[in-house]
């Protein structure tokens, strides 16, 4: 944004004369010239000479020129008695930075918040009701954060997810300025799906869209923590951008009362297949959930289930996809009677497909192959389960979350 220079106009017989101004921060503007002699029989003043002149207008540039080691987020520029009418902005590189005067000219703040580990110079002019016209500077430095919190997610850059992937983001700490680490945050989809962000807890951010994404959108997510601060004396650790595409849909219901699983492919169902889901004792959670990892042969023990003593099983389980985090999956079941499937629900909360003996499971059975046609990202819906409404903050279940309140 350039400058603006505002003059006054002032009107002394029939000659037009203009009052400039040059100030630092918190300066006034006059007008030259040279007053009248009082009384005696001096020369007249000449007629170019006017009254001097201040602007009204007070400009505020925090921080104070010469400022070392400022925290981003005390930057402000500010005018009292007046409106802001340009301010300039640069960084040690010369870079102008952008952004925006208010509406009502009293203020001005950057698009972004200004970079640590950098120096700006600022200049900016303001003009009075009258149109007098002030200008103030300030030179100063940001700080070197000392402290910063990681920003882990989990998408790939090129990968390809189902339609109901939750980018979400772990900061390992908690946060305490949650809309400044959202707003740094934002993810673009080509159709131009609203994508929005919610906080499980105070260490975790959520992001999706109202519905399950439309196959083949493509999905950028802008990350801009490094100059935010996350936590009083605690910043982000990463400027970066990420993309990934969604795949074809699918979605997968498990009916446990039926001990069946409907898998639809794209909007239609391509496939019925038998399971055995959690028993009266250990029920598998109802509600939607996402496949957020393909894990192959997972180690299973009671011991790392809430609710179950060590010992009740330790099993290498194949073809095993995470449900939640608290260790719903859907998985070959290699130790159960082929009649089960179909029939009963024997598991301890998970969704188990028939398999071959063996740690690997087998190449070409029903739990291989929906492992095989599955990607982290597909929908997984429980219903007719006697177990309890899986939490959002489980795995990536917040789509059991209304939009309204997410």
């Amino acid at each position: 944004m350039g400058s603006i220079r505002v003059g006054a106009v002032l009107a002394v017989g029939t000659t037009l004369l203009l009052a400039t101004a040059c100030g630092s921060s918190g300066g006034h503007s006059t007008a030259g010239g040279t007053a009248p002699g009082a009384g005696g029989t001096g020369p007249a003043a000449p007629a170019s000479s006017a009254a001097p002149k201040t602007s009204a207008a007070v400009v505020d540039i925090e921080p104070k020129s010469g400022t070392q080691d400022a925290a981003p987020s005390a930057f402000k520029v500010g005018v009292t008695s007046g409106r802001l009418t340009a301010v300039t902005v640069t960084d040690k590189a010369g870079q102008s930075v952008p952004g925006a005067i208010a509406p009502d000219g009293l203020s001005w703040l950057p698009t972004n918040p200004l970079a640590v580990s950098d120096s700006f110079q600022v200049k900016a002019d303001a003009a009075d009701q009258n149109g007098v016209a002030t200008t103030a500077t300030s030179s100063f430095s940001t700080l070197t954060p000392t402290r910063t919190s990681r920003s882990q997610d989990n998408v790939v850059t090129g990968s390809t997810y189902g339609v109901g992937m939750i980018v979400s983001f772990d900061f390992g700490m908690q946060v305490k300025n949650t809309k400044a680490v959202a707003d740094a945050i934002t993810v673009e989809a080509s159709d131009n799906s609203q994508v929005k962000g919610h906080w499980m807890g105070n260490g975790r951010l959520d992001l999706r869209p109202e519905n399950f994404w439309k196959p083949g959108t493509t999905v950028k997510v802008h990350v801009r923590l490094k100059s935010v601060e996350v936590s009083p004396g605690v910043y982000g650790n990463s400027d970066r951008d990420e993309s990934f595409t969604i795949g074809r849909s699918q979605i997968s219901t498990v009916d446990a009362a039926a001990h069946t699983m409907v898998v639809q492919r794209d909007g239609q169902d391509v496939e019925t297949i038998p399971i055995s889901s959690g028993s009266n004792d250990h029920p598998t959670y109802n509600g939607t959930m996402v496949i957020e990892a393909k894990e192959g042969t997972a180690h299973m023990t009671s011991a790392s289930v809430p609710g179950l003593k060590p010992g009740e099983y330790d099993l290498q389980v194949p073809h095993s996809m995470r449900l939640t985090d608290s260790g719903t999956y859907v998985h070959g079941n290699n130790w159960s009677s082929h009649a089960t499937f179909g029939s009963e629900n024997v598991s301890h909360g998970c969704v188990g497909l028939e398999d071959a003996p063996g740690d690997q499971g087998g190449p070409d059975t029903t739990a291989a192959k929906f492992y095989d046609a599955s990607m982290v990202g597909d929908v997984v819906k429980v219903v007719n389960s006697k177990g309890a409404a899986v939490d959002p903050d489980n795995g990536l279940s917040g789509w059991n979350m209304p939009w309204s309140t997410w």
